[in-house]
């Protein structure tokens, strides 16, 4: 019997409105009339028959598995269909009376949003939009960068080669040619005399450390030796003296060396830095000029005339850089001659008095050059690194 009632229960719809007519019942007040069914004809818990032996069953409480008939739950598709169903009138809210809570609805929810959507048609996706513009525009880029030097690329590699074979003409500065050929010529001659100048410093000062180990030597046996006291004492005078002189030397032909590899690897250096840009400049303006020639020795059709009037923007920008290029480096040229000769100049005079001086014995005079050159003697030292440096 109770399980008629519960199975009737799970599945009967009463078709009374809220108003007592008869029609078709809203989400919130079919689940109200189930619930109600469910509760009148369920059990009473206060029966003790009922707690006891589970509905007037068993006194055991348990119900064999082979006394159960058909499903434990009914299926009822019209039930779920007017579950998934909006309720009318309801403001896309589901009424929950037993627990007085307001939920919103989903599909009420989507069509709010939609709504705000179309009102606000780009607040969404802007932020994801604005990436993907920047992120597409710097791919453009990218791509034309790439395309330009691709083309710039092969047309001086096809001038090149026919500049090797003879096959292609080349823009010539004959002036300016001869003057990067005497600079080239003069860099390599001054890297030699650098190359020999640090040579003679390290040969010297293996000189000047052996002189001093030597003078030390005669100090000791100066006073380890009293019938050679006066001897030993004398060499250990010269010996010092001549230390203290190559330590000098020493001090003015690293001020030379130091001016000399200033003015090779840095000024000329730069120098040659934009002669290099030059030559690549021309070999740009010769690429892009043999281009426009051939251009202009072809047909005249409607997209010849396009194309060589694009060559001949490319050719003008070219020619311009070319043309700023050639001025910057006879201008760099004409100060790196000036600069050397006056580097030059003071360095050799420098070089040749020291080195006059100290193998003349004049000490005074010696002297007198590192002052009037202005160098200054590193103290002795200095050149070995601390003990913090050595940790």
């Amino acid at each position: 019997m109770a399980d008629n009632i519960m199975s009737k229960a799970a599945t009967m719809e009463i078709p009374i409105n809220s108003n007592g007519d008869t029609g078709t019942l809203t989400e919130d007040d079919s689940l109200e009339q189930d619930l109600q069914q469910v509760m009148v004809s369920g059990p009473n818990l206060n029966e003790t028959s009922i707690v006891s032996g589970g509905y007037g069953g068993p006194a055991g409480g348990i119900i064999p598995t082979s006394s159960i008939k058909g499903p434990a739950v009914c299926y009822n598709p019209e039930y779920l269909d007017r579950r998934r169903a909006p309720a009318p009138g309801l403001g896309g809210y589901i009424r929950l009376k037993s627990r007085g809570v307001n939920l919103p609805n989903s599909n009420a929810s989507a069509s709010r949003l939609a709504h705000h959507t179309n009102q606000h048609p780009g607040s969404l996706n802007h932020n994801t939009n604005s990436t993907e513009e920047v992120s597409r525009g710097v791919a453009v880029e990218k791509l034309d960068t790439v395309k330009k030097w691709g083309i710039n690329t092969y047309k001086c590699t096809k001038q090149l080669f026919s500049e090797k074979f003879g096959r292609g003409s080349r823009t010539v500065d004959l002036e300016l040619e001869a003057q990067i050929d005497v600079l080239r010529d003069t860099k390599i001659k001054y890297e030699n005399i650098l190359r020999l100048a640090t040579a003679l410093i390290t040969h010297f000062q293996s000189m000047v450390q052996t002189q001093q180990a030597l003078g030390d030597t005669f100090t000791d046996l100066s006073q380890k030796s009293p019938e050679l006291q006066d001897e030993f004492g004398y060499n250990a005078e010269t010996q010092k003296l001549l230390c203290k002189n190559g330590e000098a030397l020493l001090g003015a032909i690293n001020f030379f060396v130091s001016s000399i590899n200033t003015l090779v690897n840095k000024t000329m250096e730069d120098t040659l830095m934009t002669i290099r840009q030059y030559e690549n400049a021309r070999l740009e303006f010769d690429a892009y000029r043999s281009d426009l020639e051939e251009l202009s020795l072809g047909p005249r059709d409607a997209a010849a005339v396009v194309r060589i009037e694009m060559a001949q923007q490319e050719y003008q920008i070219y020619r311009e850089k070319y043309e700023r290029l050639r001025s910057d480096v006879s201008i760099k040229l004409k100060f790196l001659e000036e600069n050397k000769v006056k580097v030059m100049h003071k360095q050799l005079l420098l070089f040749h008095n020291a080195i006059s001086a100290y193998f003349a014995g004049n000490q005074q005079q010696l002297e007198q050059t590192l002052i009037q050159f202005n160098v200054k003697l590193k103290p002795p030292g200095s050149d070995k690194p601390s003990w913090l440096e050595e940790q």
